[in-house]
């Protein structure tokens, strides 16, 4: 298994911070402030992570999807994207959606069971996050398709996780995008295991990038923990889409590093071999940091101090959400039904204390 996570079309950026012969034209094309913005958004989706686990083991908020191991395959993604792009997240898209715009204690406020969570402030375009596997995907493609029929030069991203290429409406939206082109990028992050199974188990092919050739669309397979390579790739995948040039499918190779939630035990599924050699030869964050400080445009010194900063950041957040009043349990009933079934109707009122009927 560890052989098959290697096979990778592109990686720019190596495990121990060095640049490949391609990824040195593409560094060093990219800005410094770009460079400083992969690390400090790397860092700061890292510490709210920690904290985030912290707050869930503590009671404060409640069950959370980790995302630690996984923050090039966001950070490289979401910075390729513009303010005018839509975003179709899953419940682990929390740094993908602090660069759309959404304020961190937002995001807490979802994972505390606050509707207000689910409210994108004004010009933000990034969807509440969807729980149900894939049924974003299909939407998403409603969005890129009123996008192309109103002329607009927006592109749509549908974020998901390798368990969602297993579903059916995986391939109902891969299939309407190649029939319509439409301007769209379909982001599967391949952690490697849907909850708690592998993806040896779920898919008859080896990757998820060759799943478009079925679908007409280009399929590219790109080292998830490299965040210049994401970077790299999705910037080609927008560009292709802007240019009315249709969809692409990129399959970011990457691990979690914890469990699929707070709820579940990653050490009864996954082999420590395995464990061990992504955690502590692959992670996407101290290749980065590596490299800045090879190139001279961090020190030792300013890397710990924007952990520092990423930190106080993260602190200011949770205060202004622990604020918030705890939801009333008939917040349960509201914002789905516009009339509730009866059914509903009795439980709200059993939840009230009333009587019904």
């Amino acid at each position: 298994m560890l052989q098959q996570m290697d096979q990778v079309d592109i990686q720019l950026l190596r495990s121990d911070g060095s640049l490949t012969d391609e990824g040195r034209p593409i560094w060093d094309s990219i800005s410094i402030e770009m460079k400083l913005h992969f690390h400090r958004w790397m860092v700061l989706a890292r510490t709210f992570d920690r904290r985030s686990v912290i707050l869930q083991r503590q009671g404060r908020i409640g069950t959370y999807a980790p995302l630690e191991g996984q923050e090039a395959a966001q950070v490289g993604s979401a910075l390729a994207l513009d303010r005018e792009d839509w975003i179709f997240p899953t419940y682990r898209e929390h740094g993908v959606a602090m660069i759309a715009g959404m304020p961190l204690d937002r995001i807490l406020l979802y994972w505390m069971g606050r509707v207000e969570g689910n409210i994108a402030p004004e010009g933000v375009r990034v969807l509440p996050p969807y729980v149900p596997i894939a049924t974003q995907l299909p939407q998403a493609m409603g969005a890129a398709w009123a996008a192309k029929l109103k002329g607009e030069s927006s592109v749509t991203v549908a974020y998901f996780g390798d368990g969602a290429t297993s579903e059916g409406d995986f391939h109902e939206a891969l299939n309407f995008a190649g029939v319509f082109r439409l301007p769209c990028v379909f982001f599967c992050q391949n952690n490697h295991y849907a909850i708690s199974v592998p993806f040896s188990r779920q898919s008859a092919t080896p990757t998820v990038a060759e799943k478009s050739r079925a679908y007409n669309l280009p399929g590219v397979r790109v080292d998830g923990n490299d965040v210049l390579a994401v970077y790299h790739v999705m910037q080609e995948a927008v560009r292709r889409a802007r240019r009315g040039e249709g969809a692409t499918l990129i399959e970011a190779v990457t691990y979690r590093k914890g469990s699929h939630t707070t709820a579940d035990d990653a050490t009864r599924y996954r082999e420590e071999e395995e464990v061990t050699d992504w955690v502590e030869r692959r992670d996407p964050l101290t290749r980065l940091e590596s490299l800045l400080i090879q190139e001279g445009l961090l020190t030792a010194g300013q890397v710990e101090e924007c952990h520092d900063r990423c930190r106080e950041e993260v602190d200011s957040a949770w205060k202004k959400a622990a604020k918030a009043e705890a939801p009333p349990p008939s917040h349960l009933f509201a914002h789905v039904y516009a009339t509730l079934p009866a059914e509903l109707k009795r439980q709200r009122a059993e939840t009230e204390g009333r009587s019904y009927g």
